[in-house]
């Protein structure tokens, strides 16, 4: 699972490096996010792709099999921007069919 994640996040993260007109706009103040666009569509895609429709298990599941599992406060922080990203995943990842968001 690992490898999974690793790989989407460093295609996300070179796709968004490339087109940052494709990554949600931030406003310019406020709280810093804790996770980066490229780590919370890596986590969306994950967890569509593992067929996961509860956040709270997803969570549990990938702090279990992760090597670097999301806190639980950066995810329920994530929550906002997760609609965004999760548009962007589909987008941008052809294996994924809409039914899996």
């Amino acid at each position: 699972m690992d490898t999974l994640a690793t790989a989407l996040y460093a295609t996300t993260d070179d796709i968004l490096k490339e087109h940052p007109d494709l990554a949600p706009r931030r406003p310019s103040v406020g709280i810093t996010p804790r996770l980066s666009d490229a780590e919370l569509v890596t986590l969306a895609t994950m967890q569509a792709i593992l067929g996961y429709t509860s956040e709270a298990k997803w969570l549990r599941h990938a702090r279990a099999h992760l090597r670097r599992p999301p806190s639980a406060r950066s995810a329920a922080g994530a929550d906002r921007r997760d609609s965004a990203h999760q548009r962007f995943a589909r987008r941008h990842n052809p294996c994924l069919h809409p039914g899996m968001f």
